[in-house]
């Protein structure tokens, strides 16, 4: 199953990168589409290596670099069209069929007569200071219609004024230091803060928690303006007039705000638009760093408790609250008009139907709406699956960047594998593997003799599929290289400045890049769809819980007379995971000697395979969000886009020490310990021959 879809989390969001995750490849199970399961010979190891590499030798770069330039937000005409395009080109391609399947969400949009805006006011309230209404266009694209002014998605409605205090990157961490430590209270205030570090819609829960009356975002150039390049563009670094645009919602896997957890069909029950889940109750704006440096110059308080907290602009970063000299008496207004409504959306849902076991299903996906031209995200990454379904359709008829994966511990082998038979694209890695590239560039944290494979967080297209209903799944894309870029995203990410042309002029003037993107999810949904028996590996799973577990105790030991106070013992935790590793070898074993002649046999052994993902799910979800249910990992409470392992314990050991009821604290760790030891115990038992 192929799938084009309308993202309600996020046009993309980890969205910091060349081939912008925008489609993420989900596995479900080995669907057998080119050679019958009962008819493996001598030869077909050979015919099925041909079809393979005869799928990747017909992806094209130049077909890559044939996709829309047009603005196309969603639940716009615009967006509406090319979904047609789309489809027409899947049936085009051979695909058995090409659907467009409506929803009707809650979206967000800025009020045309009424410009979102954010000015300081004198005594008298008279504005002296207004920020941009809009971004200056970029450059080739002046007469373009529809483009929609920077605004974040799903903010409430509201016109505060108030001091200003600067919170850094509006961390958890940061409200601590300016709460606890330098005695700063931001309730009644307007805070600001910037971009980066964490999903903005965590930054907007943590000024709201800290009773501020509404938040300014800012893109600082030390994140997002990289040292050497120019402004685009003459380069790709975000302009003082580029502003991010992005939703501000803490929807915890919920999905559409007014229908959690069920499609938003015309049948399905509504909350009212102002009762949705997740929709933030204070003013949120966004703004670019020419109007936040007028801003910041002014602030009086206290400096910058330290280096982290500034940025560079040329201004000292000083926290506030409120002005100093003679603007000592002005204040900030907040100007924001954004309204909710119920739109209709589509996605595009194409079928390649199996020949053996066609109730299997490989899922490949992805959204392809954008803030403006979505000329990274989602479009690089929507023409990569353009691509893939085109090679796929016809075999059915007859330098700074590098690699990133993040995925269940189930695909680890297979992406190591497909990955050493692909060619760098990479400057300087001519004739060398993209696995060598990637391990050069990217090595991982714990063991450096592999390249780095990141825990699935957030905050895109895969969250329901995983976190939700624990089906086994990764996303693979360029992104920037952590050894030589330090700066957050890609500059221009969700602006007006996010070109075809940036593209084509400096990420990936060849579209080789994108193209060795297409060559490894091609691979991967082929091995998958293919390969006789499910290509996963569960020791590599057993592996990652014996490093979590340990990683999530030494977070623990840093209460160490609490544990002994209060009897918190993780020994049921490491016993359930050396139980797994050990049912993890055994079904390896017996998973070797399977009969292959025999399709019962085999389908047992595929079914322990596709399920045991699935097995690390509880019903009842995580405390406090019911819709993340995978116990190993989801997304983390204080960063949606970074993954976090043991969730639960993890939760429940956060800032514990600040706890009122000690005794109550420790006791919910000491349940959430229970809870990850029963599931991981569950999963090896689900590993077990068959009686």
């Amino acid at each position: 199953m192929i799938m084009e879809e309308y993202a309600l989390k996020e046009p993309t969001e980890d969205r910091k990168y060349i081939d912008e995750i925008t489609q993420e490849y989900f596995s479900n199970l080995s669907a057998g589409w080119l050679t019958k399961l009962t008819e493996k010979t001598l030869n077909s190891s050979v015919v099925y290596q041909n079809v393979r590499q005869k799928l990747v030798a017909e992806m094209k770069a130049e077909n890559i670099k044939q996709f829309l330039r047009l603005p196309h937000l969603a639940g716009t005409e615009q967006n509406l069209i090319l979904a047609k395009q789309i489809q027409g080109q899947w049936k085009e391609f051979g695909l058995d069929s090409a659907e467009l399947v409506h929803y009707d969400v809650l979206l967000s949009y800025p009020n045309e007569k009424q410009p979102n805006y954010i000015s300081v006011i004198d005594g008298q309230g008279n504005e002296v200071f207004n920020t941009s209404l809009f971004e200056p266009p970029a450059q080739g694209y002046e007469n373009v219609a529809d483009i929609l002014p920077p605004y974040n998605a799903f903010s409430a409605q509201g016109v505060p004024e108030a001091d200003l205090v600067y919170v850094n990157y509006g961390r958890t961490e940061d409200f601590f230091k300016l709460e606890r430590e330098m005695g700063i209270n931001c309730t009644g205030k307007i805070v600001i803060a910037r971009y980066g570090k964490i999903f903005r819609g965590n930054k907007v829960k943590n000024a709201i928690l800290a009773g501020a009356q509404g938040i300014i975002l800012y893109t600082d150039p030390a994140d997002y303006c990289a040292p050497g390049i120019d402004a685009y563009p003459g380069g790709w670094n975000l302009p003082g007039g580029g502003v991010q645009r992005g939703n501000v919602l803490n929807l915890n896997g919920a999905g559409d705000p007014l229908t959690p957890g069920y499609p938003a069909k015309e049948y399905t029950f509504r909350y009212k638009v102002n009762e949705g889940v997740g929709i933030p109750k204070i003013p949120v704006h966004p703004i670019g760093y020419h109007d936040a440096e007028v801003l910041l110059s002014a602030m009086g308080g206290p400096a910058a408790p330290d280096s982290s907290w500034k940025g560079s602009l040329n201004v000292s970063y000083n926290v506030g609250p409120g002005f100093t000299g003679n603007s000592s008496t002005r204040k900030v207004r907040m100007h924001v008009h954004t309204s909710n409504k119920i739109t209709r959306i589509y996605n595009v849902i194409g079928i390649l139907r199996g020949a053996v076991e066609p109730d299997r299903y490989i899922i490949l996906g992805g959204h392809r709406d954008s803030w403006v031209f979505g000329g990274i995200d989602p479009t690089t990454g929507a023409a990569v699956l353009q691509e893939i379904v085109r090679s796929f359709g016809k075999m059915k008829m007859e330098g700074n960047y590098t690699l990133r994966v993040d995925c269940t511990p189930l695909l680890y082998k297979l992406v190591y594998n497909l990955t050493k038979e692909i060619l760098s694209p990479d400057e300087g890695y001519e004739n060398k593997s993209l696995y060598e590239s990637w391990l050069e560039k990217d090595p991982g944290t714990e063991n450096n003799s592999y390249p780095r494979i990141n825990k699935l967080g957030s905050g895109s297209d895969f969250e329901a599929y995983f976190q939700r209903l624990g089906i086994a799944s990764g996303r693979a894309r360029y992104t920037k290289n952590r050894k030589a870029d330090k700066f957050s995203n890609y500059p221009v990410y969700h602006t007006g400045y996010e070109t075809f042309e940036l593209v084509e002029k400096f990420y990936d003037p060849t579209f080789k890049k994108q193209l060795t993107i297409a060559q490894l999810r091609g691979k991967l949904v082929y091995e998958l769809a293919d390969s006789q028996v499910i290509p996963f590996d569960c020791r590599d799973y057993g592996e990652a819980l014996k490093g979590y577990s340990n990683r999530i105790y030494k977070l623990a030991k840093k209460h160490e007379e609490q544990l002994k106070l209060y009897k918190v013992s993780f020994d049921p935790l490491f016993s359930s995971v050396v139980n797994f590793s050990k049912a993890a070898h055994e079904f390896h074993r017996r998973l070797e000697q399977v009969d292959k002649k025999d399709p019962v046999a085999v389908r047992i052994m595929n079914d322990q395979l596709m399920l045991i993902e699935r097995a690390f799910t509880d019903p009842l979800g995580l405390t406090g969000r019911k819709f993340y249910r995978h116990v190993i990992f989801a997304p983390s409470s204080h960063n949606k886009y970074a993954g976090e392992s043991f969730p639960g314990i993890y939760d429940a050991m956060f800032d514990i020490e600040s706890k009122a009821d000690q005794h109550e604290a420790w006791e919910e760790v000491k349940r959430q310990i229970s809870i990850a030891a029963f599931t991981v115990q569950a999963a090896a038992e689900t590993l077990k021959e068959v009686a």
